[in-house]
């Protein structure tokens, strides 16, 4: 008896992992399209890719890994958001709120970021080359950034 049920533990455990293996939820992916508004969804690994998400509620979704590349963030919510490990080459993100959401690993290579709020926001290891900021508070530098001498 016990050794069936270790046998089925051991076929059964991959397969339920596998399903709780984080990705998008589908229903989500479609609400956010059609109604710009997802707040608190799990984008995870969602292809979000030229998506146009002028004014979208994005407030505490998780898009951790997502594809945001070329996509259209303009005046978006991601207050509180998941986006670790993003891919947000070349997208437009100006007028974004990214107040308190996890930006580490973020891939913003070529992307336009102005006049957006990252005011509390954690961000380790950006990618940033080639990015256009202006008027937001990203910018290279840390502990071991070079300190100008400004005499």
């Amino acid at each position: 008896m016990k050794f069936n049920i270790l046998a089925a533990l051991t076929v059964f455990t991959p397969l339920l992992l596998a399903t709780s293996v984080n990705a998008a939820n589908p229903q989500h992916v479609k609400k956010l399209i059609s109604t710009g508004e997802c707040s608190g969804c799990d984008l995870s690994k969602a292809n979000l890719s030229g998506a146009h998400l002028i004014g979208a509620d994005l407030r505490n979704a998780n898009l951790k890994g997502a594809n945001l590349a070329n996509a259209n963030l303009e005046g978006a919510d991601l207050t509180g958001a998941n986006l670790a490990g993003a891919n947000l080459t070349s997208a437009l993100a100006t007028n974004v709120d990214f107040k308190k959401a996890n930006l580490n690993g973020v891939n913003f290579s070529r992307a336009t970021i102005y006049d957006s709020n990252v005011y509390g926001a954690s961000m380790n290891d950006l990618n940033i080359t080639n990015a256009e900021i202006f008027n937001t508070g990203i910018g290279v530098g840390g502990e071991d950034a070079e300190i100008p001498d400004w005499k």
